[in-house]
């Protein structure tokens, strides 16, 4: 498979991911709207299109499509929106993009000829909910959203439902429980069963990456819903104290953008892996306290970190992957250290124009809304 067409081809992961397939010989279109909201200039656009058949478009418009499948061999399809706060208030652009664009894809595919005979999509860990946990006395637990009345009393763990111990929290594998707890989520979870249907009914392979909680050089600085690092990062370099939402102890699984890129080349080229969901991660929780704490002192910066016990409506408590599937099938082992990616982040936002500092505008959006507390 030579031929790749990318949809977001220009954004944080199509872009690493069009670059690298380009220089090992594909031949990379990519369909993006360079949306003012990811992309603040046309930086991206630049770079790529020397090496790119770049087509400016939109996935929810139909001969965008038509045109853009041309003699595609694969489909790389990351075009989406992201962020599980603002889907919480933005419910129809993210169904819309999410959703809608996804139908619109496979529609096109099924009454055009063409010659696409496997796509990549990008899901996320977002998908599970919570995610896996356990109990030493009762075993395996997937616990549902936490209650607003919990929240409030700063009760943020989860506990047993037979014999009230607190659950620890253990690798999300791809057998877990769906539960997802955003419409953000839900979006994710419905692109995957549409692909895997119709993939399966016009004979196209289909592989579904659940990324993690990807970072790395590249990503906005400006977009007040792409990730932690990126907003720490922007409050830092304007000088404003960072808030910390619950105990400071949730988690994630943060993997750096050159192993996620590994790790979808590996699925776009493996070929006995038709319909096979995959995790994409580190496999590693870090908790969001000790993010600040190293993005603060990798600035050698003096602002203040304040644990503030507020939260957002469908954030969850903890999730990281188990990658057994991918090491095991795929042969993925990722490279990069959370402490040697976080080095190499803060020395490209370092060389990068400092950005708005948009978040207490994000926060005043939720406030309204009642969905931040």
């Amino acid at each position: 498979m030579k031929n790749i067409l990318i949809t977001g081809g220009a954004g944080f992961i199509g872009s690493a991911l069009s670059n690298k397939l380009a220089d090992e010989g594909y031949k990379v279109t990519i369909l993006d709207n360079l949306s003012k909201k990811i992309h603040s200039d046309n930086s991206a656009y630049e770079a790529l299109r020397s090496k790119c058949n770049f087509i400016i478009g939109d996935v929810n418009n139909r001969s965008d499509w038509e045109n853009a499948i041309i003699s595609q061999d694969a489909i790389f399809h990351l075009a989406s929106e992201t962020g599980t706060g603002e889907s919480m208030y933005d419910i129809f652009n993210y169904s819309n993009t999410n959703i809608s664009a996804t139908a619109l894809m496979l529609d096109v595919l099924v009454n055009t000829k063409h010659q696409v005979r496997k796509i990549v999509l990008s899901s996320s860990r977002a998908v599970y909910g919570e995610g896996k946990y356990f109990c030493n006395d009762h075993g395996a637990f997937y616990p549902s959203s936490r209650d607003l009345k919990h929240l409030e009393k700063n009760d943020f763990d989860f506990t047993c439902p037979l014999c009230n111990n607190t659950l620890t929290q253990v690798a999300t594998d791809e057998s877990s429980n769906i539960n997802p707890s955003s419409i953000y989520a839900v979006s994710k979870h419905t692109q995957e069963k549409m692909v895997q249907i119709i993939g399966e009914s016009l004979a196209i392979n289909t592989v579904i990456l659940r990324y993690q909680n990807v970072f790395g050089p590249g990503q906005s600085l400006s977009n007040p819903y792409t990730g932690i690092l990126s907003i720490f990062s922007t409050r830092i370099l304007n000088n404003n104290d960072i808030e910390i939402y619950e105990d400071g102890f949730e988690s994630r699984d943060f993997i750096y953008i050159d192993d996620v890129v590994e790790a979808s080349i590996l699925a776009l080229n493996y070929q006995n892996i038709n319909g096979e969901v995959f995790n994409v991660g580190s496999g590693i929780a870090t908790t969001v306290l000790d993010v600040a704490q190293q993005l603060k002192n990798n600035f050698n910066s003096k602002v203040n970190i304040t644990i503030t016990k507020k939260f957002r409506l469908g954030d969850i408590r903890h999730n990281f992957a188990d990658i057994s599937k991918l090491k095991t099938i795929l042969n993925y082992h990722p490279t990069n250290s959370f402490e040697s990616g976080l080095r190499k982040f803060v020395d490209w936002v370092k060389s990068q124009e400092i950005q708005e500092d948009n978040y207490l505008k994000s926060i005043e959006k939720l406030k309204n809304k009642g969905l931040f507390r």
